[in-house]
């Protein structure tokens, strides 16, 4: 079954990207096991969670609104990895953070509207299982490690720093029973 949301409304930047973001959640300091969540259009198929950004939502807020919506997770918010784009047929531009998970839900919004799962994997298992079907999904993955090469691997945008680019984003930060993930004094 395909997600729908029927009062979506979807944001773009000025050069015409779709504005999105999504958070590569681990299940704890150490970084060595990732979540992954099963695809709404390819249910065989495993995902990093994330999705379109609402219209004057920040990007971190967007990425933990997501998560909490695609793998019924909660935590706190750490570093953004970089800004990836997907150019070929859909025009995405993704903001992805790192979450270290504090909290998982047993039932959650996706896993009861359409089914979705989710599972734990190694960082390396993830880019294997992530690298046939969403390759850029596997960069993200890749951008933890550091580079062989060069300083950037050609797909991120901006420099993985944290807080640079949501400076008053709380690094905690908990859905309201309303649905929006952003704090009271930004909604």
């Amino acid at each position: 079954m395909m997600k729908f949301k029927p009062n979506q409304t979807r944001t773009y930047d000025g050069e015409g990207f779709k504005k999105r973001a999504a958070c590569v959640c681990f299940r704890n300091e150490l970084e060595e096991e990732v979540l992954l969540v099963s695809s709404s259009r390819r249910p065989d198929q495993w995902i990093v969670p994330g999705g379109g950004m609402e219209p004057e939502e920040e990007p971190c807020g967007a990425a933990v609104r997501e998560v909490y919506e695609e793998a019924g997770v909660k935590g706190k918010l750490g570093r953004l990895l970089g800004v990836f784009e997907q150019n070929q047929d859909r025009k995405h531009r993704t903001y992805v953070y790192v979450l270290t998970v504090t909290e998982t839900l047993e039932a959650w919004e996706d896993s009861v509207s359409i089914g979705r799962k989710r599972e734990w994997f190694t960082v390396e298992e993830a880019i294997r299982v992530l690298q046939c079907h969403k390759p850029v999904h596997a960069e993200y993955l890749k951008r933890l490690r550091p580079p062989a090469r060069s300083p950037t691997n050609g797909n991120a945008l901006v420099p993985s720093r944290p807080d640079d680019n949501c400076p008053n984003c709380p690094l905690y930060v908990t859905p309201s029973p309303q649905g929006s993930a952003l704090p009271p004094s930004r909604r």
